[in-house]
């Protein structure tokens, strides 16, 4: 019998701190619901549901992108649709205007009519979005992130549903090419300044001085002579137009009647004129002084054909019932333009379905996959509760047998007695 160490003791302690420890892992897996709380209670099967727990998010996610995908394509048909009632509504006028028991004025309500139908699809095109984007304008081509995984994409590409792209075009004509010029590029819209040079006579003296430069718009026009007065040594003759700012004829001395004699002076080309901005070559700038002091400026703009210079496409714009053929020939347009719309819709049908079972089988995906995670992840309850509950029992009999340990030594004193 010893004193010194109680090995019994000793034994019943460490027993006593191993089922501790175990009922404390029990309680926490209980509590957590999960058999995995930290790596060290399963390093390789941690890594394995990690791995899950990123894919099962990856495809949540990829459901979600579908779904949105879906409401996309919803909106965007949606606005289809609306064209497509357009469309059915034009042919309809088209075909009441293409009969004679109509007046030229019933024509031209019905053609007030149209006119604002081809206005509202042009509408429709440029103003339906999804999320800022714009769908139907020919603008929209987007991809679709309907995997949980890199490249597992759909493409999409919606055209453009614009009364252009429908062809909805006067007489259904649609020009388009190049412009000849011996400039680089088109006259276009706007405001030009155009510079004269002194007008001299057979003796080369100045009868006529372009004060002031003339500013146009391309395509020219025609100036008179505000009033019929004689004209003397000093006065001015001014040539008023709208958005003109003003072309000033001075008067020098030098002229033997004091006015400027009947006929015609004519400007040829850049020897007169000279465009600032050089889009063309002033072929006629005729002015012509009558006894009266009346006349008239001429401006034309022409353009060779050499160079060709580029320009863009001539869409007409607009449906015209007016006449019996000009409907005929609508209701054609109307039918190509309900084809093009059905083809696009179709198209979009295809997808939203195709998305649709994207999203079944994603959701199919997950569930299978958060099965598999939750077979190695969670805890099960009966099985953790059994052993929680022995646990607890050998850590109760450990205390009582501790107890009864620490009662052997003080059998030395009854030999000391």
């Amino acid at each position: 019998m010893i004193i010194n160490h109680n090995i019994a003791a000793l034994n019943t302690h460490r027993q006593l701190g191993a089922n501790s420890a175990a009922t404390s892992k029990n309680i926490e897996k209980l509590s957590s619901g999960l058999r995995i709380n930290r790596a060290g209670d399963d390093a390789a099967g941690l890594a394995i549901s990690e791995k899950m727990r990123g894919q099962i998010r990856g495809l949540d996610m990829a459901s979600k992108n579908a779904q949105d995908g879906i409401s996309l394509i919803q909106t965007a048909e949606g606005a289809l649709n609306e064209t497509h009632s357009i469309l059915q509504r034009m042919r309809e006028l088209a075909v009441q205007s293409g009969s004679d028991t109509n007046t030229d004025s019933d024509r031209g309500e019905i053609q007030k009519e149209v006119d604002q139908l081809v206005t509202e699809i042009d509408r429709i095109s440029n103003t339906t979005e999804f999320n800022t984007k714009k769908l139907v304008d020919g603008s929209f081509s987007g991809t679709f992130q309907i995997g949980a995984n890199e490249n597992q994409t759909m493409k999409l590409g919606i055209n453009a549903m614009g009364s252009a792209s429908l062809n909805l075009t006067s007489g259904v004509q649609v020009a388009d090419g190049v412009f000849g010029g011996t400039a680089g590029k088109v006259l276009g819209e706007g405001s030009y300044t155009v510079k004269g040079t002194d007008l001299l006579d057979a003796k080369g003296q100045i009868v006529a001085s372009l004060a002031t430069n003339v500013a146009t718009t391309a395509g020219g026009g025609t100036y008179t002579f505000a009033k019929a007065t004689a004209l003397n040594d000093g006065d001015t003759i001014k040539i008023n137009a709208a958005g003109v700012a003003g072309l000033t004829k001075n008067l020098e001395a030098g002229q033997t009647n004091n006015k400027l004699a009947p006929g015609t002076y004519k400007f040829v080309g850049s020897d007169v004129f000279k465009d600032d901005v050089k889009v063309g070559t002033f072929a006629t700038s005729v002015i012509t002084f009558t006894d009266t002091t009346k006349g008239t400026l001429d401006l034309a703009t022409t353009f060779g054909l050499a160079n060709p210079a580029a320009g863009d496409t001539l869409v007409v714009k607009g449906v015209d019932v007016s006449n019996r053929e000009q409907a005929s020939a609508t209701i054609t347009a109307v039918n190509n333009a309900l084809e093009s719309v059905s083809a696009e819709r179709s198209k979009l049908g295809a997808v939203q379905n195709r998305l649709e079972h994207t999203v079944n089988n994603l959701g199919t995906s997950s569930e299978n996959l958060t099965a598999a995670e939750s077979r190695i992840r969670d805890v099960d309850m009966a099985k953790e509760m059994m052993q929680q509950t022995k646990n607890s029992i050998l850590a109760q009999a450990a205390q009582a047998m501790l107890a009864q340990a620490n009662q052997q030594p003080q059998g030395v004193l009854q030999l000391l007695r």
